[in-house]
């Protein structure tokens, strides 16, 4: 008993004093990036053209004698240049190189790390710099859009933009809007929003969404709180239903273009299972599908989705997914009825259907145009890490990120096959020190940049969600020679995601030891 208990106190102890030492600041080691070495010395430097080419072979950007590490391949080229690159082509503050891009990231990241008190000194801020900057210039990670769009324009470039979005303020411990939204970048990929059933909610929710594509974003609502067309309007009349203002929302996301690019919005709309047009959601793109097939096949419209036919139509602007829950799935395999309910008194009753003939419309309407695709309601928030703080209803226009409404998300993604070495091992230490690095710079980019509503920037300070994936499975899988569904793909796939959450968990609690846990951590910790 003696020895137990000895041993129990030597670990308390030791558990309290790596505490102390963590408290006084985050320790970077040069794991990636030799010391004292500038990391794009690292790389060889070339010049090349990057172009974009429509489905014709006609010439939509060019851009000629831009700095790209050798090592890259032309398609990173085009991309990186025609989507990332800040400026107008052609002016004289145009970025013209990858180094200047990246740097412009990682050394506002760093800096604002080192100003926030994340790192044990000034030699590890600065070893954070290059390790992140190595990681990003080698292809070993890259964050989401919305950081390399915005992240450092002010930073580096001091470039200015009219007042819009909010951010935390850390001396009032409140909400505001910056004066200029440059200094506190969007830098969230995914969003999720809430919706009230009045119409200054429905048409705020269109200005917060255009915000946040003009930034880069992506944006999912559910609209099950939105009363149906079958019901009735508190002043008399029929209200218009989820659909009809689906229209507004669908061209607002057709107009304004992703991060000011010709890139598409990203737009996730849903309707839970039970709302009493559940049948027209479901019907309502392949409906739309179908004058598009008109127009090609009778009319001679060119067939891809960037042609007259599709730009005609409705919903083409956004993912649908219909909200499902346990007792509506029991529904079905019992084939039972399964009645809707209104939302303004939900003892009232909606239509009726059998469950099977529901679930099979669906698969039809997915099979011919794609969706609307299936969340699992009643498993997403049986999973919620938050669940005092509010059920999850919602998701982001791809539907890896469930939380609760008026948050944000940014993310990253990790490279596998950087870390496959020539012997086809994976290099599980140095994944897990790139994990860490980049979780550390998505934590640092929280409170220091903007959001479109105050909601979503108080929420972003109070829960702080980070995204950190990975990218190149297939690859990884292939060049192991391993079949893409087969049980060691299984393994393969379930060991790297266990240990990159491994990985940042423990980032995440070493942080906490340096700055604290988020907010709602203590609400939600049992």
């Amino acid at each position: 008993m003696t020895m137990v208990a000895s041993s129990r106190s030597h670990a308390r102890g030791s558990k309290l004093a790596a505490l102390r030492e963590l408290s006084k600041g985050l320790k970077v080691e040069a794991e990636f990036c030799p010391a004292d070495v500038d990391p794009f010395d690292t790389v060889s430097w070339e010049l090349r053209s990057a172009q974009i080419k429509d489905e014709n072979g006609k010439l939509m950007f060019e851009q000629k004698d831009a700095e790209m590490p050798a090592s890259w391949s032309q398609l990173a080229t085009n991309v990186v240049v025609s989507k990332y690159f800040y400026g107008e082509n052609g002016t004289p503050e145009r970025e013209r190189s990858v180094r200047q891009l990246i740097h412009r990231v990682t050394r506002t990241i760093a800096d604002w790390g080192k100003a926030d008190g994340y790192f044990a000194s000034d030699e590890d801020a600065e070893r954070f710099y290059r390790e992140l900057t190595w990681l990003c210039l080698h292809q070993h990670g890259s964050f989401n859009s919305p950081v390399w769009f915005n992240v450092g324009l002010f930073h580096v470039h001091g470039v200015v933009g009219d007042k819009c979005n909010w951010r935390w303020n850390p001396e009032t411990m409140d909400v505001d809007q910056p004066e200029n939204p440059y200094e506190y970048p969007q830098a969230s990929a995914c969003f999720i929003q809430s919706v009230e059933d009045n119409m200054e909610s429905i048409m705020a929710l269109a200005t917060s969404e255009a915000m946040l594509f003009k930034f880069g974003s992506g944006t999912g609502t559910d609209l099950s709180t939105l009363r149906s067309h079958r019901e009735k309007l508190s002043g008399g009349g029929k209200p218009s239903g989820p659909l009809s203002f689906m229209r507004v929302y669908d061209q607002i996301a057709a107009v304004v273009k992703s991060g000011g690019k010709t890139r598409r919005a990203a737009k996730m709309q849903s309707l839970k299972i039970w709302h009493p047009d559940i049948l027209e959601f479901i019907e309502c793109k392949w409906k739309e599908e179908k004058k598009a097939h008109v127009l090609i096949e009778k009319g001679g419209y060119e067939a891809n989705f960037n042609g007259e036919a599709y730009s005609s139509i409705l919903f083409q602007n956004a993912n649908l997914s219909v909200r499902v829950t346990d007792e509506f799935m029991q529904a079905v395999e019992a084939n039972q009825k399964w009645t809707t309910h209104w939302v303004t008194d939900p003892s009232r009753e909606g239509p009726s259907w059998p469950a099977r003939e529901l679930l099979t419309r669906m698969a039809e309407c997915a099979w011919h145009c794609g969706d609307p695709g299936v969340q699992y309601d009643t498993t997403i928030n049986r999973w919620h890490t938050c669940p005092n703080s509010g059920r999850i209803n919602a998701s982001n226009p791809c539907s890896e990120y469930m939380f609760l409404d008026n948050t944000a998300c940014n993310l990253a993604s990790i490279n596998l096959m950087k870390f496959r070495q020539a012997d086809g091992a994976f290099d599980v230490e140095r994944f897990k020190s790139a994990a860490r690095i980049f979780f550390i710079a998505q934590e640092i980019l929280v409170d220091h940049a903007s959001y479109p509503t105050a909601e979503i920037a108080k929420n972003s300070h109070l829960f702080r969600p980070l995204g950190l994936g990975y990218s190149n499975l297939g690859s990884l899988l292939m060049s192991e020679g391993l079949p893409y569904d087969s049980e060691a793909a299984y393994g393969v796939c379930g060991s790297i995601t266990a240990l990159l959450h491994g990985a940042a968990n423990l980032a995440s609690a070493e942080m906490a030891a340096v700055v604290g846990p988020f907010e709602e951590f203590h609400k939600n910790r049992e």
